[in-house]
């Protein structure tokens, strides 16, 4: 466990990380940007790599890039429930390792710290940027907006910044193997309402890429939908593994048949399909 906070409404950064090494030290030399005013002590006080059993350079890499490493078992609830409980500072901010913060995120972090008092809420979230020029992303993106700020649903690739005292009270992360971002949310939904930081992240989008946007969006809307009607978080973790592998040799095949033919091109048809299945889950 680190020492207790010495400095007021400072921040503890706890990342997930697993085969992260390429992406990771991204991510970490973004936390160490200080604001262009900054001058005083840094208010991000902890940075904490919880690392599920890499393979590759994940740990090293992020001991290297400054941050403190804590390994795990794999599975981002379990890692991201042990970063929380090794960390003292009074505000949180959970990242997955492959995203990037874009321009304006200490700002928007330091406003929602202080003035969660005058404006309360739960937590805060990022807005979804997903990288690569593919104009279909640009409509998962507006999909994911939509979701976020009218139901009030982010979801883990979004980042989540909430003050220890609202986590500890909600319950913190469950040790799932899968849906451990939506479990968490709505338990701090029932607390207030999640607002906006009004920035985003970039997240890689290695996944729509290799998989394409239907799939990937029509994998996640199985699997959620699976999870609220009961499902537990080890059959839906085997099930998110089966449907990657159905999907990326669903992928070669068409690749192979009509080589041309680019992974995340959609008619219009799809496109429509993909956009309901993100925006009209169930509750």
């Amino acid at each position: 466990m680190s020492g207790p906070s010495s400095v007021p409404n400072s921040l503890a950064v706890v990342i997930a990380a697993r085969q992260e090494a390429e992406r990771v030290p991204l991510l970490l030399a973004d936390l160490q940007q200080l604001p262009p005013d900054e001058k005083g002590p840094h208010w991000i006080e902890e940075v904490l790599v919880v690392d599920g059993q890499s393979s590759d350079r994940t740990a090293r890499v992020a001991a290297l890039a400054g941050a403190r490493v804590l390994p795990s078992a794999p599975g981002r609830g379990q890692q991201l429930a042990l970063g929380a409980a090794h960390t003292e500072a009074p505000w949180l901010l959970f990242l997955h390792a492959d995203v990037r913060l874009q321009p304006g995120w200490q700002a928007a972090i330091q406003r929602a710290i202080n003035q969660a008092s005058r404006q309360p809420a739960s937590a805060w979230w990022f807005g979804l940027a997903i990288a690569g020029g593919a104009w279909p992303l640009r409509l998962v993106e507006a999909a994911v907006a939509w979701r976020s700020r009218w139901r009030h649903l982010p979801y883990g690739d979004q980042g989540l910044l909430v003050s220890r005292a609202t986590y500890q009270q909600a319950g913190g992360f469950a040790p799932l193997a899968l849906m451990e971002d939506l479990d968490l949310v709505l338990r701090l939904r029932r607390l207030g309402p999640l607002r906006s930081l009004g920035v985003r992240l970039l997240v890689d989008g290695r996944r729509w890429h290799e998989r394409g946007v239907l799939a990937t969006s029509w994998r996640n809307w199985q699997l959620r939908r699976a999870w609220r009607r009961g499902t537990d978080s080890l059959t839906l973790a085997r099930r998110y593994e089966a449907l990657n592998e159905e999907a990326l040799n669903e992928k070669d095949q068409n690749e192979k048949a009509s080589p041309d033919r680019k992974s995340t091109r959609l008619n219009s048809s799809h496109l429509v399909i993909s956009y309901a299945v993100f925006c009209l889950k169930k509750k």
